[in-house]
Protein backbone atom coordinates (compact mmCIF):
# COMPACT_ATOMS: atom_id res chain seq x y z
CA UNK A 1 0.00 0.00 0.00
CA UNK A 2 1.13 3.80 -1.43
CA UNK A 3 1.19 5.97 1.91
CA UNK A 4 3.69 9.11 2.78
CA UNK A 5 5.17 9.04 5.99
CA UNK A 6 6.20 11.59 7.55
CA UNK A 7 9.15 12.42 9.68
CA UNK A 8 10.03 14.78 12.14
CA UNK A 9 11.57 17.92 10.19
CA UNK A 10 14.38 19.38 12.41
CA UNK A 11 16.42 17.88 15.28
CA UNK A 12 18.85 19.57 17.51
CA UNK A 13 21.01 16.95 19.10
CA UNK A 14 23.50 16.97 21.64
CA UNK A 15 24.95 17.14 25.27
CA UNK A 16 24.47 20.76 25.85
CA UNK A 17 22.61 21.61 22.91
CA UNK A 18 19.25 23.00 25.10
CA UNK A 19 21.83 26.31 25.36
CA UNK A 20 20.47 26.79 21.59
CA UNK A 21 16.69 26.96 22.58
CA UNK A 22 17.23 31.06 22.12
CA UNK A 23 18.61 30.79 18.58
CA UNK A 24 15.96 28.10 17.35
CA UNK A 25 13.09 30.00 18.03
CA UNK A 26 14.12 33.55 17.55
CA UNK A 27 12.54 33.30 14.33
CA UNK A 28 9.11 32.54 15.74
CA UNK A 29 8.96 35.64 17.97
CA UNK A 30 8.95 37.40 14.88
CA UNK A 31 5.91 39.20 14.63
CA UNK A 32 4.02 36.75 17.10
CA UNK A 33 5.19 35.16 20.47
CA UNK A 34 6.12 31.76 21.58
CA UNK A 35 3.47 29.49 24.32
CA UNK A 36 5.60 27.04 26.38
CA UNK A 37 3.70 24.19 28.11
CA UNK A 38 5.68 22.94 30.67
CA UNK A 39 5.80 19.81 33.28
CA UNK A 40 4.78 21.38 36.53
CA UNK A 41 7.56 18.74 37.83
CA UNK A 42 10.33 21.50 36.85
CA UNK A 43 8.67 23.79 39.77
CA UNK A 44 10.85 21.62 42.07
CA UNK A 45 13.54 20.68 39.73
CA UNK A 46 14.84 24.64 38.89
CA UNK A 47 14.90 23.54 35.41
CA UNK A 48 12.08 25.84 34.69
CA UNK A 49 14.05 28.78 35.68
CA UNK A 50 16.69 27.86 32.63
CA UNK A 51 14.17 28.46 29.94
CA UNK A 52 14.40 31.66 27.45
CA UNK A 53 11.21 33.17 28.20
CA UNK A 54 10.99 36.50 25.87
CA UNK A 55 9.15 39.17 26.70
CA UNK A 56 6.23 38.59 24.69
CA UNK A 57 5.89 34.53 25.41
CA UNK A 58 4.16 32.77 27.36
CA UNK A 59 4.55 29.85 30.07
CA UNK A 60 1.45 27.71 31.36
CA UNK A 61 2.54 24.54 34.26
CA UNK A 62 1.25 21.27 32.71
CA UNK A 63 0.04 18.54 35.52
CA UNK A 64 0.84 15.59 34.23
CA UNK A 65 0.10 13.70 37.38
CA UNK A 66 -2.37 11.62 35.62
CA UNK A 67 -2.89 10.53 32.24
CA UNK A 68 -3.52 13.38 29.73
CA UNK A 69 -6.76 13.89 29.16
CA UNK A 70 -9.27 15.65 26.61
CA UNK A 71 -10.28 17.91 29.09
CA UNK A 72 -7.18 19.58 30.07
CA UNK A 73 -6.51 19.83 25.89
CA UNK A 74 -9.05 21.43 26.05
CA UNK A 75 -9.39 24.06 28.53
CA UNK A 76 -5.43 25.27 27.76
CA UNK A 77 -6.56 25.63 24.35
CA UNK A 78 -9.41 28.03 25.60
CA UNK A 79 -7.09 29.92 27.98
CA UNK A 80 -4.51 30.48 25.06
CA UNK A 81 -6.95 31.71 23.21
CA UNK A 82 -8.89 33.84 25.52
CA UNK A 83 -5.24 35.59 26.92
CA UNK A 84 -4.08 36.40 23.22
CA UNK A 85 -5.68 38.69 21.28
CA UNK A 86 -3.38 36.34 18.26
CA UNK A 87 -2.62 32.15 18.11
CA UNK A 88 1.10 31.97 19.33
CA UNK A 89 3.55 31.39 16.07
CA UNK A 90 5.00 28.25 17.83
CA UNK A 91 3.87 26.12 21.13
CA UNK A 92 7.20 24.68 22.51
CA UNK A 93 6.38 21.20 25.22
CA UNK A 94 8.81 20.90 27.93
CA UNK A 95 8.93 17.40 29.81
CA UNK A 96 7.74 13.67 29.63
CA UNK A 97 5.29 11.94 26.89
CA UNK A 98 2.71 13.06 28.51
CA UNK A 99 3.33 16.63 28.71
CA UNK A 100 4.70 16.41 25.14
CA UNK A 101 1.58 15.09 23.74
CA UNK A 102 -0.32 17.73 25.81
CA UNK A 103 1.70 19.76 23.85
CA UNK A 104 1.19 18.35 20.07
CA UNK A 105 -2.77 18.13 20.57
CA UNK A 106 -2.89 22.00 21.86
CA UNK A 107 -1.23 22.61 19.06
CA UNK A 108 -3.71 20.88 16.69
CA UNK A 109 -6.66 22.24 18.75
CA UNK A 110 -5.23 25.80 18.52
CA UNK A 111 -6.53 25.38 14.29
CA UNK A 112 -9.31 22.69 14.67
CA UNK A 113 -12.28 24.13 15.64
CA UNK A 114 -14.44 22.01 19.46
CA UNK A 115 -13.50 19.49 22.08
CA UNK A 116 -9.83 17.55 21.15
CA UNK A 117 -12.28 14.48 21.18
CA UNK A 118 -13.68 14.42 18.04
CA UNK A 119 -9.79 14.08 16.48
CA UNK A 120 -9.44 11.08 18.48
CA UNK A 121 -8.90 8.61 15.60
CA UNK A 122 -7.06 8.22 12.07
CA UNK A 123 -6.27 11.42 9.97
CA UNK A 124 -9.20 13.75 11.68
CA UNK A 125 -7.67 16.56 12.26
CA UNK A 126 -8.51 18.80 8.82
CA UNK A 127 -6.50 22.28 9.43
CA UNK A 128 -2.50 21.78 9.56
CA UNK A 129 -1.66 22.89 13.29
CA UNK A 130 0.37 25.54 14.52
CA UNK A 131 4.05 25.01 14.57
CA UNK A 132 5.39 22.99 17.51
CA UNK A 133 8.77 22.09 19.20
CA UNK A 134 9.52 19.11 21.87
CA UNK A 135 11.93 19.12 24.43
CA UNK A 136 11.93 15.95 25.91
CA UNK A 137 13.08 16.12 29.67
CA UNK A 138 12.16 12.28 29.96
CA UNK A 139 12.74 9.18 27.43
CA UNK A 140 11.22 6.45 26.20
CA UNK A 141 7.76 6.86 24.94
CA UNK A 142 8.94 8.24 21.50
CA UNK A 143 6.15 10.85 21.47
CA UNK A 144 8.60 13.57 20.40
CA UNK A 145 9.02 11.58 16.87
CA UNK A 146 5.41 9.98 16.61
CA UNK A 147 2.26 11.30 14.88
CA UNK A 148 0.31 10.21 18.28
CA UNK A 149 -0.84 12.31 20.71
CA UNK A 150 -2.70 10.02 23.18
CA UNK A 151 -5.62 11.43 25.35
CA UNK A 152 -7.73 9.63 27.88
CA UNK A 153 -11.59 10.61 28.21
CA UNK A 154 -14.37 9.19 30.82
CA UNK A 155 -15.05 6.05 27.89
CA UNK A 156 -11.61 5.70 26.31
CA UNK A 157 -7.81 6.41 25.41
CA UNK A 158 -6.79 6.96 22.17
CA UNK A 159 -4.76 9.08 19.87
CA UNK A 160 -4.85 11.84 17.86
CA UNK A 161 -3.41 10.03 15.03
CA UNK A 162 -2.09 12.71 12.39
CA UNK A 163 0.51 13.99 10.49
CA UNK A 164 -0.31 17.24 12.10
CA UNK A 165 0.17 16.47 15.45
CA UNK A 166 4.09 15.46 14.92
CA UNK A 167 6.76 17.93 16.12
CA UNK A 168 8.22 20.18 13.29
CA UNK A 169 11.24 20.84 15.76
CA UNK A 170 12.97 18.01 18.00
CA UNK A 171 15.33 19.55 20.48
CA UNK A 172 17.21 16.03 22.33
CA UNK A 173 20.11 16.80 24.96
CA UNK A 174 20.66 14.22 26.95
CA UNK A 175 21.79 16.42 30.09
CA UNK A 176 18.12 16.79 30.62
CA UNK A 177 17.25 13.38 31.38
CA UNK A 178 20.25 12.82 33.64
CA UNK A 179 18.87 13.08 37.52
CA UNK A 180 15.42 11.44 36.62
CA UNK A 181 14.70 8.67 39.27
CA UNK A 182 15.41 4.86 38.53
CA UNK A 183 11.85 3.87 38.41
CA UNK A 184 10.56 6.45 36.60
CA UNK A 185 13.75 6.28 33.89
CA UNK A 186 13.26 2.12 33.67
CA UNK A 187 9.10 2.43 33.27
CA UNK A 188 9.47 5.05 30.47
CA UNK A 189 12.62 3.42 28.86
CA UNK A 190 10.16 0.14 28.78
CA UNK A 191 7.85 1.81 26.53
CA UNK A 192 10.29 2.22 23.85
CA UNK A 193 11.62 -1.19 24.54
CA UNK A 194 8.00 -2.80 24.45
CA UNK A 195 6.64 -0.84 21.29
CA UNK A 196 9.54 -1.78 19.49
CA UNK A 197 9.02 -5.30 20.13
CA UNK A 198 5.48 -5.12 19.23
CA UNK A 199 6.79 -3.42 15.90
CA UNK A 200 8.60 -5.85 14.48
CA UNK A 201 6.30 -8.21 15.57
CA UNK A 202 3.66 -6.95 13.83
CA UNK A 203 2.39 -7.03 10.35
CA UNK A 204 1.99 -3.28 10.03
CA UNK A 205 5.84 -1.95 9.68
CA UNK A 206 7.59 -1.33 7.02
CA UNK A 207 11.60 -1.33 5.96
CA UNK A 208 12.13 2.07 7.95
CA UNK A 209 10.08 1.04 10.46
CA UNK A 210 11.68 -2.34 10.73
CA UNK A 211 15.41 -0.08 11.17
CA UNK A 212 14.18 2.13 13.86
CA UNK A 213 13.06 -0.74 15.67
CA UNK A 214 15.76 -2.75 15.72
CA UNK A 215 18.33 -0.15 16.20
CA UNK A 216 16.02 1.19 19.21
CA UNK A 217 16.07 -2.44 21.13
CA UNK A 218 19.71 -2.98 21.05
CA UNK A 219 19.96 0.82 22.81
CA UNK A 220 17.62 -0.37 25.28
CA UNK A 221 19.35 -3.72 25.70
CA UNK A 222 22.63 -1.76 26.28
CA UNK A 223 20.89 0.61 28.92
CA UNK A 224 18.52 -1.87 30.80
CA UNK A 225 20.53 -4.92 30.80
CA UNK A 226 23.14 -3.32 32.50
CA UNK A 227 25.64 -3.15 29.12
CA UNK A 228 27.18 0.28 29.57
CA UNK A 229 24.21 2.05 28.09
CA UNK A 230 24.31 5.60 28.62
CA UNK A 231 21.88 8.49 28.51
CA UNK A 232 22.52 9.22 25.13
CA UNK A 233 21.70 6.05 24.46
CA UNK A 234 18.22 6.02 25.77
CA UNK A 235 18.05 8.86 24.36
CA UNK A 236 18.28 8.22 20.66
CA UNK A 237 16.62 5.16 21.72
CA UNK A 238 13.12 6.63 22.48
CA UNK A 239 13.49 8.97 19.21
CA UNK A 240 14.10 5.98 16.88
CA UNK A 241 11.41 3.88 19.06
CA UNK A 242 8.43 6.89 18.37
CA UNK A 243 9.61 7.00 14.44
CA UNK A 244 9.37 3.31 13.92
CA UNK A 245 5.56 3.33 15.63
CA UNK A 246 5.32 6.53 12.84
CA UNK A 247 6.16 3.38 10.44
CA UNK A 248 4.51 0.78 11.88
CA UNK A 249 1.76 -0.33 14.68
CA UNK A 250 1.63 -1.05 18.38
CA UNK A 251 0.38 -4.66 19.39
CA UNK A 252 -1.28 -7.02 21.99
CA UNK A 253 0.76 -5.03 24.98
CA UNK A 254 -0.29 -1.26 24.36
CA UNK A 255 -4.34 -2.32 23.07
CA UNK A 256 -4.27 -4.19 27.22
CA UNK A 257 -2.34 -1.60 29.07
CA UNK A 258 -4.79 1.25 27.54
CA UNK A 259 -7.56 -0.54 29.63
CA UNK A 260 -5.20 -0.59 32.60
CA UNK A 261 -4.72 2.89 32.39
CA UNK A 262 -8.17 4.10 31.96
CA UNK A 263 -9.77 2.07 34.29
CA UNK A 264 -7.29 2.01 37.30
CA UNK A 265 -5.32 5.13 36.48
CA UNK A 266 -1.89 3.77 35.99
CA UNK A 267 0.56 5.92 33.98
CA UNK A 268 1.34 4.59 30.55
CA UNK A 269 4.90 3.11 31.60
CA UNK A 270 3.89 0.83 34.11
CA UNK A 271 0.74 -0.23 32.50
CA UNK A 272 3.01 -1.37 29.32
CA UNK A 273 5.07 -3.33 32.22
CA UNK A 274 2.24 -5.25 33.86
CA UNK A 275 0.33 -6.06 30.44
CA UNK A 276 3.88 -7.17 29.42
CA UNK A 277 4.53 -9.21 31.81
CA UNK A 278 1.39 -11.49 31.41
CA UNK A 279 2.07 -11.89 27.52
CA UNK A 280 4.43 -14.28 27.33
CA UNK A 281 1.98 -16.53 24.62
CA UNK A 282 2.35 -13.71 22.26
CA UNK A 283 5.86 -12.55 22.96
CA UNK A 284 7.79 -15.53 24.22
CA UNK A 285 11.01 -14.24 23.01
CA UNK A 286 11.09 -11.14 24.99
CA UNK A 287 8.93 -11.42 28.09
CA UNK A 288 11.95 -13.33 29.70
CA UNK A 289 14.08 -11.18 28.57
CA UNK A 290 11.94 -8.07 30.18
CA UNK A 291 12.29 -9.69 33.71
CA UNK A 292 15.72 -10.35 33.50
CA UNK A 293 15.72 -6.35 32.80
CA UNK A 294 13.24 -6.08 35.98
CA UNK A 295 15.81 -7.79 38.47
CA UNK A 296 18.98 -6.09 37.37
CA UNK A 297 17.11 -2.33 37.42
CA UNK A 298 15.72 -3.36 40.94
CA UNK A 299 12.28 -2.87 39.70
CA UNK A 300 9.01 -4.49 41.34
CA UNK A 301 5.79 -4.42 39.71
CA UNK A 302 2.76 -3.84 41.29
CA UNK A 303 0.71 -7.51 41.63
CA UNK A 304 -3.08 -7.96 42.26
CA UNK A 305 -3.86 -4.55 40.37
CA UNK A 306 -7.05 -6.15 39.21
CA UNK A 307 -8.07 -7.87 42.31
CA UNK A 308 -10.55 -5.68 43.33
CA UNK A 309 -12.20 -4.92 40.07
CA UNK A 310 -15.72 -5.35 39.93
CA UNK A 311 -17.31 -6.66 36.77
CA UNK A 312 -18.33 -3.00 35.30
CA UNK A 313 -14.63 -2.00 35.55
CA UNK A 314 -13.74 -5.35 34.05
CA UNK A 315 -16.23 -5.05 31.24
CA UNK A 316 -14.69 -1.28 30.04
CA UNK A 317 -11.48 -2.69 30.05
CA UNK A 318 -12.46 -5.07 27.59
CA UNK A 319 -14.49 -2.71 25.61
CA UNK A 320 -11.00 -0.36 25.64
CA UNK A 321 -9.13 -3.17 24.38
CA UNK A 322 -11.44 -4.27 21.94
CA UNK A 323 -11.17 -0.60 20.22
CA UNK A 324 -8.08 -1.30 18.94
CA UNK A 325 -8.20 -2.65 16.03
CA UNK A 326 -5.07 -1.58 14.42
CA UNK A 327 -2.68 -2.78 17.02
CA UNK A 328 -4.63 -6.03 17.27
CA UNK A 329 -5.00 -6.64 13.72
CA UNK A 330 -1.20 -5.93 12.89
CA UNK A 331 -0.22 -7.97 16.10
CA UNK A 332 -2.70 -11.15 15.09
CA UNK A 333 -4.12 -10.77 11.74
CA UNK A 334 -7.59 -10.05 10.32
CA UNK A 335 -8.98 -13.04 12.53
CA UNK A 336 -7.70 -11.37 15.78
CA UNK A 337 -11.38 -11.15 17.18
CA UNK A 338 -11.15 -15.19 17.52
CA UNK A 339 -8.10 -14.48 18.91
CA UNK A 340 -8.44 -11.86 21.84
CA UNK A 341 -12.23 -12.68 22.64
CA UNK A 342 -13.85 -10.81 25.39
CA UNK A 343 -13.25 -13.94 27.21
CA UNK A 344 -9.50 -13.92 26.78
CA UNK A 345 -8.94 -10.79 27.44
CA UNK A 346 -10.75 -10.58 30.69
CA UNK A 347 -8.34 -13.99 31.78
CA UNK A 348 -5.75 -11.98 30.86
CA UNK A 349 -6.73 -9.37 32.70
CA UNK A 350 -7.68 -11.38 36.10
CA UNK A 351 -3.37 -12.43 35.83
CA UNK A 352 -2.42 -9.03 36.40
Amino acid sequence: MFRIFKQVQKVAFGVGCFSKLEEVIAPYRKDGYVVFLVDDVHNKTGFKATIPLGATDKMYDVDVTKEPKVVQVDKLRDMIQAENKTLPNLVVGVGGGSTLDIAKAVSVMLKNEGSASLYQGWDLVKTPAVPKLGIPTLSGTGSEASRTTVLSSDDKKYGINSDYSMFDIVLLDPELIKNVPNEQRFYTGMDCHIHCIESLEGSFINSFGKVYAKSALELCKKVFLNQGGTDEDLMVASYMGGASVANSEVGVVHAMSYGLSLVLGYRHGIANCIAFNQLEEFYPAYVPEFREMMKLNNIQLPTGVTSKCDEAMYEKMIQMTLRMERPLTSALGDNWKDILTPTKIRSLYERM
